[in-house]
């Protein structure tokens, strides 16, 4: 079927004439709304060819895919291990944790969606419209029109003779929709102390005993290990405590000269202070930013600056590493520093504040707290 426009004004059209097609009724209510068809074409010529049943099955066999990724989504988030026991290796299942969700939910979204265009492009008519912009209400005869667009628009569709494409658009976008919802059960379990407690209680994972620091390979941390103006990464000498088991614990070590030490004193919070957090001239900080917690670990010695690389936030490190530059808006968290009488730095207690990018209901910091 085929629709020209010419320069000629259309004749009004009796809208109770009983010999008007429903598609007649659907042209007339776009031209009272401004919309001449130009072309419209179906893109079979015959219903219930070979080739249109060929493309029903291809465009029904991306919904089921599409639904099939979105339960295996739905199946890896809930039942995938994902908890470290230890050290992270690419044969450990929780390694594959997020790259198995972001795959699956990946092609389920894109599967449903090569499935509508496939549906727009291969099996809906061919028409070309043009509308002229119009201000104005929407009358009865108005309302009329827009139900015979409604029906056209399904007849078109073919969603009344072509059932099983359908069935596999519903049964492809249901798992869709479970897999929406499936995240926000993450929301029922308590994280209780996740969030606020470290590798660093010593109460919690080292039977009381003060955790001593140390490095990626397992080494204790002395003193002389760390030369003035320099920095290493430090982990909690417990089990795991080089792992991803404790993604909150990495810590900068840092050595810090007299004068910038001197002034960092001057300059450290009451809390602090009250705890003697400083070792020497050693401080230690939390490795993670608190923008979105990437790792916070570029020492600048002559600016006293820490980088985070990841969104360009900058530390000062001579003032209780609060941001100043970026979109940080929390300083990093002092790890109280002592050293026991094997000449071994160990932490006095966890972090006073909770390390980490914000989140709901996080406890004050004395940054704000001034304010």
């Amino acid at each position: 079927m085929s629709a020209h426009n010419d320069d000629s004004q259309p004749e009004k059209v009796d809208l109770d004439d009983p010999k008007l097609s429903r598609f007649d009724v659907y042209r007339e209510g776009l031209r009272k709304d401004g919309i001449e068809i130009i072309h419209y074409e179906p893109r079979f010529a015959k219903p219930g060819t070979a080739a249109e049943k060929r493309m029903e099955r291809i465009v029904s066999g991306l919904f089921l895919l599409s639904g099939l990724f979105a339960t295996a989504f739905v199946a890896a988030y809930i039942f995938w291990p994902w908890e470290y026991e230890g050290a992270a290796s690419w044969r450990e299942p929780q390694t594959w944790y997020t790259p198995v969700i972001g795959i699956t939910l990946g092609l389920s979204l894109l599967l449903f969606a090569v499935g509508v265009l496939t549906w727009a492009k291969k099996l809906l008519p061919i028409e070309e419209l043009v509308q002229d912009r119009h201000d104005g209400g929407s009358a009865k005869e108005d309302r009329k029109f827009a139900e015979s667009t409604v029906d056209t628009t399904v007849d078109d569709m073919g969603i009344r003779r072509r059932p099983f494409l359908v069935k596999a658009a519903l049964l492809g976008a249901a798992p869709l929709g479970l897999a929406a919802v499936a995240p926000l059960g993450a929301l029922i379990k308590d994280p209780a102390d996740m969030l606020t407690v470290t590798g660093w209680n010593a109460e919690k994972y080292n039977e009381g005993n003060p955790v001593r620091l140390m490095m990626k390979d397992g080494a204790l941390v002395r003193p002389d290990m760390v030369s003035a103006g320099g920095q290493i990464t430090v982990y909690p000498a417990i089990e795991h405590g080089a792992s991803n088991e404790f993604p909150t614990a990495p810590s900068l070590l840092i050595h810090l000269r007299e004068q910038d030490a001197e002034l960092l004193r001057e300059n450290l919070y009451p809390m602090y202070q009250d705890v003697d957090a400083l070792w020497g001239n050693y401080v230690a900080y939390s490795k993670i930013c608190t923008h979105v917690g990437c790792p916070a670990s570029l020492y600048e010695q002559q600016s006293q600056r820490l980088l985070c690389p990841c969104h360009q936030s900058q530390f000062n490190v001579v003032d209780n590493a609060a941001p100043i530059f970026g979109p940080a808006t929390r300083h990093l968290p002092m790890l109280p520093l002592s050293v026991d009488e094997d000449g071994h730095f160990f932490a006095k207690s966890d972090f006073l504040v909770p390390p980490g990018p914000g989140y709901w209901n996080r406890p004050s910091l004395p940054e704000e707290d001034e304010q």
